[in-house]
């Protein structure tokens, strides 16, 4: 920003900050003028911003909101086995999972425009209410029916929670100390995912697994009484000018967010049931995918014509940075939520160990995440390039969560740890640093809408990944039990839960029934390989970029290459 008059081209932001035209005569204009459009915030907004105490306060608390997200999503799987003996509902693992992430994605991209248009704090604390409210709802459910429900509620309020920790960090902090905030951000998240199953474990086997959801709101009364006695600047960008119709009606694009729910809801349908309650090739399956397919379309023409308005703005989508980090992300989350679902199913149900155990068990998986998670996020913001650790991490990723496709029911464990650090480093490698980087190469009134459309591929890949998992799950275990144990009833096994099928098979086929559970997880591992490939493959796309060139003069960067 410090060279005056020089003959390079320019970007100018048009009124809804959502894209850039380039223009390739003319000069800089002034220093002044130039910071207004893109720069540093003008003193007004320096001086708004929150400092000494209020700040760590308000940082604590973004931190500790993403804890809780992580614990809420860790919680549960050491959780499930009991909870799918309680319900009888094996065949709904899938569902508690991925009913939580597509509604979360499903609301991700309107959560950008929500923060970049109304008050970030009363906008963040109205999604902390409506997560709070899921959270509660599943500590009470009587049926799995009503679980499932309930954690799509508490996808929708979490759908605005990480973005709008980002904005409120935005807001708070000035850009060249946003990404070392953003890696403590990621590392607390990572604890929460770390204590999560063996607090989930602990809880379930020594309580209950409700408890596993009640832990959500005390945390919750913390966050909330805290920020709403605190001011937070309002943002990069806001228009005070538009009614609360216009927003509504077009800002908001809730008819785009009405045409995307139940496209999403008919696709993980038709992946459901294929294979398993309906054959790939009925009429049901079938139609279930080709009326999905019909609602995207339409989902996409109303998008188009929307343009800058639409739910997800294509004017930002088609950037490769977007597109690519989007696509990688996609990937990189499916191997962490199917191996942190499947995991602790394989020891529970296959080795025979309490829910307490199998959270310690899996430790050395998301002890790697953590420690690599941190080590790259003080890295990347040093050395500048971020592509080399996102494809050592798919690459690792690959290798260690391949291996794991191996086990057996006799697989001895130090090569079993050694697969779960191997995997966990290549996971805490790439997943931090495609955050880190979108939010380094994307000018700051577009940031908010840009991690938005991130988080959503974050949240429909975990949908789209736990109902791949989950159909390969069942149908395999359907086909391996009359292989294995010739004498035990699968459909019985299925409705008994993941550790209560030993009541409900004859003791000679108990093994059998258990090398079935294993080679199911193992198959489930294969479909966890092939998301680390299709990472690899996409992260090059990305491109071999330094993020240090973007913090001195970001917005004077243009995106507009679809190259």
């Amino acid at each position: 920003m410090g060279i005056e008059e020089t003959p390079i081209p320019t970007v100018h932001t048009n009124t809804d900050g959502l894209h850039e035209e380039p223009q390739t005569t003319g000069t800089l204009p002034p220093r002044e003028d130039s910071e207004k459009a893109s720069g540093p915030p003008d003193e007004h907004e320096k001086l708004d911003r929150p400092t000494g105490f209020k700040l760590y306060l308000i940082l604590a608390s973004m931190t500790l909101t993403q804890f809780v997200i992580m614990l809420d999503i860790s919680v549960i799987v050491t959780a499930i086995p009991q909870i799918t003996d309680h319900f009888h509902s094996l065949l709904d693992v899938g569902w508690y999972g991925s009913a939580y992430q597509l509604a979360s994605a499903s609301l991700q991209p309107l959560s950008g425009k929500i923060y970049t248009y109304f008050n970030l704090k009363w906008a963040f604390l109205s999604f902390f209410f409506v997560f709070e409210l899921g959270s509660l709802l599943c500590a009470v459910a009587t049926s799995s029916t009503m679980l499932i429900v309930a954690r799509a509620i508490s996808g929708l309020g979490a759908s605005g929670l990480l973005n709008g920790g980002l904005a409120i960090f935005a807001a708070c902090l000035p850009k060249e100390r946003q990404p070392a905030m953003f890696g403590v951000l990621m590392a607390i998240g990572q604890l929460g995912q770390a204590c999560g199953p063996l607090i989930g474990g602990a809880l379930t086997q020594y309580a209950t697994w409700r408890l596993c959801f009640y832990i959500n709101l005390p945390i919750g009364a913390v966050v909330a009484g805290t920020l709403v006695f605190i001011h937070i600047p309002k943002g990069a960008m806001k228009s005070d000018k538009q009614t609360l119709r216009r927003m509504l009606t077009q800002t908001l694009d809730l008819v785009g967010f009405a045409i995307f729910a139940p496209a999403s809801i008919q696709f993980f349908l038709a992946l459901q049931y294929g294979g398993g309650q309906h054959a790939w090739t009925s009429a049901t399956v079938l139609g279930l995918f080709c009326g999905s397919a019909a609602t995207f379309a339409i989902f996409l023409v109303w998008e188009y014509h929307k343009g800058d308005d639409a739910m997800i703005p294509l004017a930002i989508l088609r950037r490769r940075i977007v597109w690519s980090a989007c696509l990688t992300l996609f990937f990189i989350v499916g191997i962490l939520i199917c191996a942190g679902y499947y995991l602790p199913i394989w020891f529970q149900a296959v080795k025979g160990t309490t829910p307490t155990m199998s959270g310690v068990y899996v430790l050395p998986n998301i002890l790697g995440q953590i420690a690599m998670a941190m080590v790259a996020g003080i890295s990347v913001p040093v050395f500048g390039y971020f592509l080399p650790f996102i494809l050592t991490g798919a690459s690792l990723a690959a290798i260690g969560y391949g291996l794991l496709s191996m086990l057996t029911p006799t697989y001895p464990s130090g090569p079993r740890i050694g697969y779960q650090i191997i995997g966990g480093v290549g996971c805490g490698a790439a997943a931090p640093i495609v955050y880190v980087a979108l939010q380094a190469l994307t000018p700051a009134t577009e940031s908010p809408i840009a991690m938005a459309i991130l988080l959503f591929s974050q949240n429909f890949g975990a949908a789209t990944f736990l109902t791949i998992a989950q159909t390969i799950f069942s149908n395999s275990l359907k086909t391996k039990i009359p292989q294995y144990a010739p004498g035990a009833n699968a459909e019985a096994v299925l409705a008994a839960g993941a550790t209560e099928f030993t009541k409900v098979v004859p003791p000679d086929q108990v093994a059998g029934v258990v090398k079935a559970y294993s080679v199911s997880v193992d198959n489930v591992f294969y479909l966890v390989c092939g998301a680390a490939g299709g990472a690899f493959v996409c992260s090059w796309a990305m491109g071999w970029r330094d993020i240090r060139q973007n913090k001195s003069n970001q917005g004077a960067i243009s995106e507009n290459q679809s190259e």
